[in-house]
C-alpha cells in the first residue's frame, strides 16, 4: 500500500473510531482535553492526542525528565530519560515498554541513531556529566567524548555541556554544546577532533543555546546543517564545513531540535513565553520553512513574512521537548519537567 493511500486509510479509521465510540475516546484518547478539542493542528497536519499512550508501571520503569526519541530498524521507539535506572526506554508501537537500560547518565539528553551496515548505534549526550557516548542499540559503550581540550575556550569538563549530536553521510560526528560554550564541534567517525565553529554571540556565525542540530538532506546538491539558536528563537543553516548560510527566524518559539520527515520540518516548542506556565506546542514547517501547523497552539499567522508569535492552548502539552515522526506521520512526544509524565502520541488524521 502506498504511503498516501495508507495514511488516507488510517485517517478514515481514526475518524470512524472517534465517531463510533466518542464517549469512550474522550477519556482513553484525549484525557484532560475537552470534547471540542479532540483534534489539534491546522491545515493538512491535524492530529488526535493520546495522552495515555506511553503510561507504564512507574515502580518498574521510573522516569524523571524525558528528552528525545528515535525509531530503530525494528520499528521500536527509543527515548532518553534522566532517571539513572532508565537512561533508555524502548517502546513498541502500542506504547508498551519492551526493554530498558542505563549507562549511568543522570542527565541523559540528546539521542541520535546511526545505521552502520546491519548494525545500529546510538549517540547520547549528557550535559550534566559533560559527556557524549556512542553505544550499541543494546547499551554497550563503544566510546565516550569528553570535553574538547583542543579548543582553548574550554578550561575543564565543566565548560562542556553537550545537548545534541548529528551524523553526516561520511560518518563525521557533530556535537552541539548547547548548554556550554555554544560551539559545534566536529569529530570523525572514531571520535577524533576535526574542528569547530560557532560560539556564543550575536553575529551570524554565533549561537545563543545551540540546543539542537540535524543534517538537512532535502537539497541533495547542498546538504547542510540546521542548528537551533534557541534563546534567539531561530534556526541557522551552515555548510558541513561550518560556513554560515542563512537564519530562519521563528519569533516566540523556543525550539528544541529540528526533525525532518518527508520534506517537512518538525520540532517541539518547549515554551513560548514562560518556563513555568506549560505554554509549549509543536510546529510543522513546509519545504519553504513556513509554519503550516501549530498543534497545541493557534493557527499560524504571518505579518510581513514573519511569524506572529504563537499562542499555546496551555492544555495539550507539558513542556514538549522533542518530536519523533513515524512512517505514517504520527508524532511521539517526550516532555521535560512535566511532573514525570510518560511520552504521548499524536495520530495524524
Amino acid at each position: 500500500m502506498k504511503k498516501n493511500s495508507r495514511r488516507s486509510f488510517l485517517k478514515k479509521s481514526t475518524l470512524a473510531g472517534l465517531s463510533v465510540g466518542l464517549s469512550k475516546s474522550v477519556f482513553a484518547i484525549k484525557k484532560n482535553l475537552k470534547m471540542d478539542n479532540l483534534v489539534v493542528g491546522h491545515g493538512n497536519f491535524k492530529y488526535v492526542i493520546d495522552k495515555n499512550w506511553g503510561i507504564q508501571n512507574f515502580k518498574k520503569f521510573p522516569i524523571d525528565h524525558c528528552h528525545e526519541m528515535v525509531i530503530d530498524k525494528k520499528n521500536r521507539i527509543l527515548m532518553t530519560t534522566t532517571h539513572p535506572k532508565n537512561n533508555i526506554l524502548i517502546f513498541d508501537r502500542s506504547g508498551k515498554i519492551e526493554d530498558s537500560w542505563s549507562i549511568n547518565y543522570n542527565g541523559a539528553h540528546g539521542l541520535s541513531i546511526l545505521n552502520e551496515g546491519d548494525d545500529e548505534f546510538l549517540f547520547i549526550t549528557d550535559p550534566e556529566n559533560h559527556k557524549v557516548c556512542k553505544t550499541t542499540i543494546n547499551g554497550k559503550k563503544i566510546f565516550e567524548l569528553n570535553y574538547p581540550k583542543e579548543i582553548k575556550d574550554y578550561n575543564s569538563e565543566k565548560d562542556f555541556k553537550p545537548t545534541e549530536t548529528c551524523i553526516a553521510p561520511n560518518g563525521d560526528i557533530y556535537v552541539a554544546d548547547g548548554y556550554g560554550k555554544d560551539f559545534i564541534i566536529r569529530y570523525d567517525s572514531n571520535g577524533n577532533y576535526i574542528g569547530h565553529f560557532g560560539g556564543k554571540g550575536d553575529k551570524n556565525e554565533n549561537f545563543d543555546c545551540c540546543h539542537g542540530i540535524t543534517i538537512d538532506t532535502r537539497d541533495k546538491k547542498n546538504i547542510s546543517l540546521l542548528i537551533t539558536s534557541r534563546s534567539k528563537n531561530e534556526f541557522k543553516r551552515f555548510t558541513l564545513d561550518g560556513i554560515y548560510k542563512e537564519t530562519i527566524s521563528l519569533p516566540g518559539c523556543w525550539i528544541c531540535r529540528p526533525v525532518i520527515k518527508d520534506g517537512n520540518l518538525f520540532f517541539a516548542v518547549i515554551v513560548t513565553k514562560s518556563w513555568d506556565k506549560y505554554d509549549g506546542m509543536l510546529a510543522v514547517l513546509d519545504r519553504n520553512n513556513k509554519v503550516v501547523s501549530l498543534p497545541g497552539g493557534n493557527k499560524p499567522e504571518y505579518s510581513n513574512n514573519l511569524l506572529t508569535p504563537p499562542i499555546s492552548d496551555k492544555k495539550s502539552f507539558l513542556n514538549p521537548h522533542d518530536v519523533c515522526v513515524d512512517e505514517d506521520e504520527n508524532i511521539y512526544v517526550p516532555q521535560w519537567n512535566s511532573k514525570k509524565t510518560y511520552p504521548l502520541k499524536l495520530t495524524r488524521v
